[in-house]
């Protein structure tokens, strides 16, 4: 593990802990200033748990959820997400069989769903689950996608965001901006690290920082 990884706890809930990176990072469709490591909340279950809880108090009774569709391996989080909204009686959406779908991605990027996955979007309240968001630009595809097959999109969760809306949309998250006062985000063709021809430290995606 790199040695400049610092935790940083969530001041809603201090079970949940992230892990921060100062640097030179690119993403899909941004550069960065720092890399944010998610590893422990979307794989170890006490973490994903516990970070599920603090999402879901933000959609349990105002908002009917039937499908999580999860972007960039939030598969473990968007499971306890469904149990504690469909198991809890003050929820709106207690007693659903709520479905968690992982959509594909084709040759040009563009997000789709295969034809079993299908009617877990067709005529259902979808609620959009991710890591982090730096320009929000996954979750336009995302809800675009689940619009073109039908579905009707009731939330945007994510664990960090330096955005507050997507598409008109409140960003529902565990961390914002506030809580990484430095974050820097850049266009890639407007980056100031760039400009100061500061090297690239990383890749960031789904999976982590691939360094170069």
């Amino acid at each position: 593990m790199d040695e400049r990884l610092v935790d940083l706890c969530s001041k809603k809930n201090s079970k949940v802990r992230i892990k921060i990176m100062s640097g030179h990072f690119a993403t899909k469709h941004s550069h960065v200033n720092t890399y944010i490591d998610m590893s422990t909340v979307k794989t170890r279950h006490n973490n994903a748990r516990e970070t599920a809880r603090t999402l879901v108090a933000e959609y349990l009774t105002n908002t009917m959820v039937d499908t999580i569709v999860c972007l960039k391996n939030t598969q473990v989080i968007g499971s306890f997400m469904a149990e504690m909204l469909s198991e809890s009686t003050a929820s709106l959406s207690g007693g659903n069989n709520i479905s968690v779908v992982t959509p594909e991605f084709d040759s040009t990027g563009q997000i789709f769903f295969r034809d079993n996955n299908q009617r877990m979007i067709e005529g259902k309240q979808v609620l959009i689950l991710t890591d982090s968001m730096s320009t929000g630009l996954m979750a336009v595809q995302a809800i675009d996608s689940i619009l073109y097959y039908g579905g009707r999109v009731c939330g945007i969760a994510s664990v960090f965001s330096a955005i507050s809306k997507v598409a008109g949309m409140e960003v529902k998250t565990v961390f914002t901006a506030s809580d990484l006062p430095n974050y820097k985000v850049y266009a890639p063709q407007n980056c100031n690290m760039c400009k100061d021809n500061m090297k690239i430290d990383g890749l960031i995606n789904g999976f982590g920082c691939a360094k170069l």
